[in-house]
């Protein structure tokens, strides 16, 4: 035991590592520790949901790689708080856990987690994964999917088209970036309501319809209204510019 502390307490400090670690399985973080460590990536590592969430609102991370079952704040509420929060949403999250039921995956993911990996796992696999989803963020947040591709500013929510810039509304913001988040996918009304205004909150799907407005009159100002397309009886969805 004093081994593992020994290792935890050399390990790199919150606001500077890449990857939040939220296992309170000991020897399973330290198993992730030296293998992420291994492969290049800075750790810190919480052992509750308590010390996660105030690790999350003080820190700056690029990965978050959470267990479902831990103590005090539980890892769905920690997952569901930070898909709420507009400036952290985008962090891409790896759900851990011995909870390996397909129902307990799609809730996870129906939830907001990018990826999910059930214990017992491969060392190799969980850097794999963690390769793969940064990759994929950094994919998004530079807009390198497309030439013409609009950006979003990971910490505040304004809009970025190679050098013209808006600001909107913190819900315009968070619309538009989950509809970015799958190019050309519909999502339903009540999709959004329930990722971008969260499923304890009771709207009514016509706010869909003016924050959708809204951000297409944000768009206007930089020649982008087109990019959020209606689909009749369906949703919306989120179109690459062309040019």
């Amino acid at each position: 035991m004093y081994e593992y502390r020994s290792l935890m307490k050399d390990d790199t400090s919150e606001t500077q590592a890449d990857i939040l670690i939220i296992e309170d399985e000991e020897p399973i973080a330290r198993l992730m520790v030296l293998h992420l460590r291994a492969a290049g990536f800075t750790t810190h590592c919480c052992y509750d949901g308590d010390s996660a969430l105030a690790a999350l609102r003080d820190g700056q991370w690029r990965l978050i790689i959470l267990d479902r079952m831990i103590p005090g704040t539980g890892g769905m509420q920690v997952l569901r708080w930070l898909k709420k929060s507009t400036s952290r949403m985008h962090l891409p999250v790896l759900m851990v856990t011995a909870l390996g039921m397909a129902s307990e995956r799609v809730q996870g993911l129906n939830e907001g987690a990018d990826d999910y990996l059930p214990k017992p796992f491969e060392p190799d696999e969980l850097v794999a994964r963690a390769r793969a989803l940064l990759r994929r963020t950094r994919v998004q947040e530079t807009g390198c999917t497309a030439e013409h591709s609009l950006r979003l500013d990971p910490e505040v929510p304004v809009i970025y088209d190679g050098q013209q810039k808006i600001e909107v509304r913190p819900l315009e913001y968070k619309l538009l970036q989950v509809l970015m988040d799958k190019p050309g996918k519909t999502r339903s009304r009540d999709y959004l309501l329930d990722h971008v205004w969260g499923r304890d909150v009771f709207v009514e799907a016509r706010t869909v319809d003016v924050t959708v407005k809204r951000l297409r009159k944000a768009l206007g100002k930089i020649g982008r209204k087109d990019c959020v397309e209606t689909v009749r009886s369906m949703g919306y969805r989120y179109i690459v510019p062309e040019s």
